[in-house]
Order: structure tokens, then C-alpha cells, then sequence
């Protein structure tokens, strides 16, 4: 599981040792706080608003709330405390995921002036910090606050760690930008798709998107018929073959597409080669991964560079 906020994951720097977790911590172990915090809302340990799937946690229920419940259900640790800004920020978004995950996995929050020996105990050097907890141990964290995309792919993970199948959770941006590709709103649906894209870099619906725009915008008042022949009469003529491989694609032949600019790749060196190779890996992405004629035709690609 990739974190969303740093390279090297905590986790590398050594084990977080929980079983002294497991009773209670004399009151002058603790350390002084700042004041700003208040009160909590609700009772230590109990359901928030009645919803079993957050929960607040203290040293007295942390064996059962966090490290028990994790044998069955992904629990994720909040780390916070009232009236620290980005903490009171963040909390809501993990709450409202929680609420769209159905209980498939457990919030758990922690108050870290009221229980600071459980955040010594998970190296809490600053607020906000969540960690994963998934059969009893840590699995994945990350301090600071980061994009609700990243954050959802984050929950992502900690759920097939956690063997939960779900479904991937629609993005309504994605939405917005796919309905602008097919008004023909170009410029609208490539800002949506490259807003999706900074959130979230490897998101692939709006990368296939973003390379939908581009052959919309390539292909964009040729005559298809034209510069199929084109290409036809000129086989070396790197522009008159993107073209065609465009309008392939754009006409269901994705496969004729693939082989024409493969055979592209062989016949032309340098930047000219580059350039090539460019455009077929970003047809590539409109269809996927896991696309049968993209798996055959990167393995030809590679045969035809190395």
C-alpha cells in the first residue's frame, strides 16, 4: 500500500510495539497539551451519532475498538485534537467517508490531548495523522492533511488489505468532465480531466479521458476518408499515420490503429520514433490496461524497440 503524502512509509523505521496499550496510563505520564482543545462531544469510546463505525478510543478501549475489531474489520486511526485547524478540517471528510463505506471499515478516533501515551506509542509527531490498522497491526500511515481523491484511494487500499471487496466509488467530477467530452466542450472537459489528475496522478479514467480530448481535437475537421488514403500512399509520413491511427480508433478498428503505429515504431529512429511511441502508449490509455489488444500490442511495441 502506497502512502499519499510521503515516500517512506513510517512503518520502515520499525514496529509500533502496541501491547503496552493494552492497560491504562498513570496520570503523570502525560505530558502538558496545549490549551486550545475542549471537551469531547461524546463519550469516550462510544458510537458517534449512534453509528457503530466510528467510534471514539481510549486507552481503556483500544484493545477492543481498535486492535480486536481489526481482526475483522480495517480500522483507520485518527489522530486529532479540538481546535487545531487542519484537524477539525479533516475530520468531517474522514467521517463522510466512513458514512459512504457502509461499515465496511471502522473509524476510529483519537483525541490526542486526552490520550497522549496511545499517541507516543504510534509516533504521533503531529495533527492530523491516520494510520491503517488491519489484523491487529499498523499497516500504512500518513500525517497532514491530503486531497479527498487521495485520501478515498488511500481507503482503497487499506480495504484490499484488509480482504474487502467493494466498489471503486464513482467521482462526480469524472462525471462533469465525461459529459463535457461528449457535448464536444473540449477545453471544459480537458480542465476537468487535468483537475482529477492533480489529485490524483494515476487515476485512469481521466487519463483515458485526457487522451480522448486529444484525438477529438487531432482529428477535429479531417476528412477520415482522406486521410486513410493519405497514410496509404505514404507509409513513412509520421503526421499522415497519427492521423489515421486517430480516426482507426475513433472508428472501433483500435487493434488496425495499434499494428499501423507499431509498424511505425520499426521503420523510424530518433525523435521521430519517440514521437511515435508517445502517441501510441496515449491510445493505449483510452482503452486500459486490461484491454487484450493493448496487452498484444504493448508486447509487439517492446519487441519492435528493443
Amino acid at each position: 500500500m502506497s502512502d499519499p503524502r510521503i515516500t517512506s512509509s513510517i512503518f520502515t523505521r520499525g514496529a509500533v510495539d502496541l501491547s503496552t496499550l493494552r492497560g491504562p496510563a498513570p496520570a503523570s505520564t502525560r505530558p502538558g497539551t496545549p490549551p486550545q482543545s475542549g471537551p469531547s462531544n461524546s463519550a469516550p469510546g462510544a458510537p458517534a451519532g449512534g453509528d457503530t463505525a466510528i467510534v471514539d478510543v481510549t486507552e481503556a478501549t483500544i484493545q477492543s475498538d481498535v486492535l480486536e475489531r481489526s481482526m475483522a474489520t480495517p480500522v483507520v486511526v485518527f489522530f486529532g485534537a479540538a481546535g487545531f485547524p487542519e484537524s477539525d478540517e479533516f475530520a468531517p471528510v474522514l467521517e463522510r467517508l466512513n458514512a459512504e463505506g457502509g461499515g465496511t471499515w471502522v473509524l476510529a478516533r483519537v483525541d490526542v490531548q486526552e490520550n497522549p501515551r496511545i499517541a507516543q506509542m504510534f509516533r504521533v509527531q503531529g495533527i492530523p495523522m491516520v494510520y491503517a490498522v488491519v489484523g491487529g497491526q499498523p499497516v500504512d500511515a500518513f500525517s497532514g492533511v491530503v486531497p479527498e481523491a487521495q485520501l478515498r484511494q488511500w481507503i482503497q487500499a487499506v480495504l484490499k488489505a484488509g480482504g474487502v471487496t467493494v466498489a471503486e466509488p464513482e467521482d462526480p467530477r469524472l462525471d462533469e468532465a465525461d459529459d463535457a467530452l461528449m457535448s464536444g466542450d473540449l477545453d471544459a472537459a480537458e480542465q476537468a480531466y487535468r483537475k482529477i489528475l492533480a489529485d490524483a496522478p494515476a487515476d485512469a479514467a481521466a487519463t483515458a479521458g485526457l487522451a480522448q480530448v486529444g484525438v477529438a481535437r487531432r482529428v477535429a475537421g479531417a476528412d477520415p476518408s482522406a486521410a486513410l488514403a493519405a497514410a496509404e500512399s505514404a507509409p513513412d509520413d509520421v503526421a499522415a499515420q497519427l492521423l489515421a491511427a486517430d480516426i482507426e480508433v475513433l472508428s472501433g478498428l483500435a487493434e488496425q490503429a495499434y499494428a499501423r503505429l507499431v509498424g511505425l515504431v520499426r521503420r523510424t529512429a530518433g525523435e521521430d520514433r519517440e514521437t511515435v511511441r508517445q502517441h501510441l502508449v496515449s491510445l493505449f490509455s483510452i482503452a486500459g490496461p486490461d484491454d487484450p489488444a493493448v496487452a498484444s500490442a504493448r508486447r509487439a511495441l517492446a519487441s519492435a524497440l528493443f
